[in-house]
């Protein structure tokens, strides 16, 4: 028998959960503990990815004082970044480590479920990445973006700081004029090196070592500092600037007409808002519930045998 539902929204950054005691075909499943852990995202690993589900599934019934049952206790709804990438899911489908049930799509959709309460309408998701997916009153699906780091995320974590060392490398070579922000940036990744336990003699050095070392998660830990720096920084607040725009092309693609609510989501999403044109703004609402939310309505739902879209 299936005695509790796991819902998982599972990024580049990190991994979030919640625990529900499953109450059957006729009942809401009653929410127990959320718990937390390491990122989960496919693009890190399937072996790590369900560690890191694993870590936030314990801290879950950790915080709910319970004793963790055997994994064929439990069904679980998975809400992933890198699913679509389709060799990346069969892989990670196939090392499920003894759940019952599962029920696996891209985050994207768990955010819209969460968001929206399985109802018509938009989502885009501004976190160390980004995406946007559009439910039709029609019951159709369809997504804009999340194509991944490097070469996508618009308006994302690491697509900020992407674009604010690039603006560091410029004021080390003269081509741009120091700043606060640019000096924050400098400095952000000298410590990252001096916690590695390297140390340089001049930030230029520093600069290129840090590079060296740099993933999608590295890049999006400097969008804090964009963050902190746009209002009295010029470089800064054309970076904040550009992200909303960025947010409002995706939104045109999903829902040409500008008829659908848009629920933005994820942890640079409240950031964002104010950057995007008025226009936009009309459309916002605020999300019902998150992706591990979402998640875990896919698998009730796949259980009570009835569809998702």
């Amino acid at each position: 028998m299936i005695e509790y539902l796991i819902g998982v929204d599972g990024g580049g950054t990190g991994t979030r959960v919640r625990l529900a005691r499953n109450a059957g075909d006729h009942a809401e499943s009653a929410l127990l503990a959320t718990g937390s852990g390491g990122p989960s995202g496919l693009m890190h690993g399937v072996e790590a990815a369900w560690s890191a589900v694993l870590e936030a599934l314990q801290a879950a019934f950790a915080t709910a004082g319970l004793v963790r049952p055997a994994l064929d206790k439990m069904a679980i709804g998975l809400g992933l970044a890198g699913v679509n990438n389709k060799q990346w899911a069969a892989e990670f489908s196939a090392s499920n480590p003894g759940f019952r049930d599962t029920a696996i799509e891209t985050d994207a959709f768990t955010t819209l479920l969460g968001a929206h309460q399985g109802q018509p309408g938009v989502i885009i998701a501004i976190g160390t990445g980004s995406v946007g997916e559009v439910l039709t009153a029609g019951g159709k699906r369809r997504e804009v973006g999340g194509w991944g780091f490097p070469a996508s995320d618009e308006a994302g974590g690491a697509w900020l700081g992407m674009r604010a060392i690039t603006h560091a490398q410029h004021v080390l070579d003269g081509r741009a004029p120091g700043s606060d922000f640019a000096s924050a940036l400098i400095h952000f990744c000298d410590r990252s090196n001096q916690v590695r336990g390297a140390h340089f003699d001049s930030h230029h050095d520093s600069m290129f070592a840090w590079l060296a070392n740099a993933s999608q998660t590295s890049y999006a830990q400097l969008a804090p500092l964009v963050i902190q720096h746009a209002a009295s920084d010029v470089a800064a607040g054309q970076l904040m600037r550009a992200a909303g725009e960025e947010v409002a092309r995706i939104a045109a693609a999903l829902d040409p007409a500008g008829e659908l609510p848009i629920a933005l989501c994820g942890g640079l999403a409240a950031h964002i808002q104010p950057y995007l044109p008025e226009p936009l703004l009309a459309l916002v609402v605020k999300p019902h519930a998150d992706a591990a939310a979402g998640a875990l309505r896919l698998i009730d739902q796949r259980l009570k045998g009835k569809q998702t879209c």
